[in-house]
């Protein structure tokens, strides 16, 4: 089988479209296989969840089967067939992926060091039924990594022999954790070893198997604690020529920075001295979620301090009233009305109501830029009220904020009416 493109869980994009000063509208995507633009979208795992869903079908086991088969032709492929099929379609995505692995082992040969063997040689077959261009392509990797989790924690040179060769047709993320649980030091051992490969599927997997706080995957809960041992690696990988890696470890220290602020920060104003423009992206894509919050030593670090003298001379907000599906214009004018120059990262922040009347106050980038003394600048966006996987939006008064260099400014407010 030909080796995949890079492989990223990340968000396929955003819901928002922004326009800058009335000039450049531009949909953002945060994919590398898309987009390599950065946005403020919400973390939409769930929205890429559902289609996946509807691709993982039957046609995964009859494929895995045709894989097997294809390497140990003793495999007993109508029995498994006969147990996978249907694939029950109340199964989330991951339990798609233990329910095929469970069946696997069950026809599976019962030493786990000659069952691996097999699945590694097996996951390299093309499949039957599962093509490139599908989306699931992929997760037709899933079962087989989840093997590794489920039955091969008292065989760990096996066990990391295979994630090496599975990782760099899916990824071993998800089964990297129980071992670093289980065997920390060997398993940190190892994964030093991988920062210096030369494939930037296995250095990922140095990052991205070791996230405190992993999308879909179990929560680290020693490396929340104490991170030092995770930060030792993303060292080694800070430079790293793949933006691919480089996503991954901005997105393991943004994880870190969610349990030990400090860690994060100290560790980003030593990236900083001297960085490189690929590492000043890590740092910058590391911090975004402080900078949403409006950290000052985060927006220190970035080079944004307090704004003096900069005053919101106006808010837009069309139309005032709104219905489900619409989209909501936004537009805000700046001043500078000092004697000097500043340098601003501009946000905005939508107070969506909840089920409940409460609201729930959502964070999105909008611009960076410098306004010259005494001059104005305006932005603006569109905020869209389609119905999403991720928010169900309810009736009442949203607010709008925008926030400058973390400062807050009062932008008024739209009513979403039935």
């Amino acid at each position: 089988m030909a080796r995949l493109p890079a492989f990223d869980l990340g968000r396929r994009g955003t819901q928002i479209t922004t326009q800058i000063n009335a000039k450049k509208n531009s949909t953002l995507c945060v994919n590398p296989r898309y987009n390599l633009r950065e946005s403020a979208s919400s973390n939409d795992l769930d929205n890429m969840a559902e289609p996946l869903i509807s691709y993982y079908g039957d046609k995964i086991p009859r494929s895995m089967c045709h894989m097997v088969k294809s390497v140990w032709p003793e495999f007993k492929g109508d029995a498994f067939l006969s147990d996978a099929t249907p694939v029950p379609e109340s199964l989330s995505l991951m339990e798609r992926g233990d329910f095929l692995a469970e069946l696997l082992h069950k026809y599976m040969p019962d030493s786990y060091p000659d069952a691996i063997t097999l699945l590694v040689k097996a996951a390299s077959v093309e499949p039957s039924e599962v093509y490139e261009e599908s989306p699931i392509y992929r997760f037709l990797h899933l079962p087989f990594t989840k093997y590794v989790s489920k039955y091969g924690l008292d065989h760990f040179e096996e066990s990391m022999t295979a994630q090496y060769e599975l990782t760099r047709l899916f990824t071993a993320e998800f089964s990297i954790r129980p071992f670093l649980e289980r065997y920390e030091k060997q398993t940190l051992d190892r994964l030093m070893q991988w920062t210096r490969d030369p494939d930037e599927h296995v250095r990922r997997l140095v990052s991205e198997g070791t996230r405190p706080r992993l999308p879909w995957g179990s929560r680290l809960k020693r490396f929340q604690e104490d991170p030092a041992p995770v930060i030792a690696l993303l060292e080694e990988l800070k430079d790293d020529e793949s933006l691919y890696v480089r996503r991954s470890v901005a997105n393991n220290l943004n994880d870190i920075g969610k349990d030990n602020p400090e860690v994060l920060l100290d560790t980003a104003e030593r990236w900083s001295e001297n960085a490189i423009p690929d590492r000043q992206w890590i740092v910058r894509h590391a911090l975004r979620s402080l900078i949403k919050q409006g950290h000052p030593r985060a927006l220190a670090v970035l080079g944004y301090g307090a704004p003096k003298n900069i005053e919101l001379l106006k808010s837009q907000i069309e139309p005032k009233e709104a219905r489900k599906g619409d989209a909501v214009r936004l537009t805000f004018t700046l001043k500078n009305t000092g004697a000097k120059a500043e340098e601003l990262l501009v946000d905005f922040c939508v107070h969506y109501v909840k089920a409940n009347g409460q609201a729930n106050s959502k964070v999105f980038k909008l611009k960076e830029l410098r306004i010259s003394a005494g001059e104005t600048a305006e932005l603006s966006a569109k905020v869209s009220l389609k119905k999403m996987t991720t928010r169900t939006h309810y009736p009442g008064e949203h607010k709008i904020e925008l926030l400058v260099n973390g400062v807050v400014f009062n932008a008024g407010a739209f009513d979403l009416v039935e």
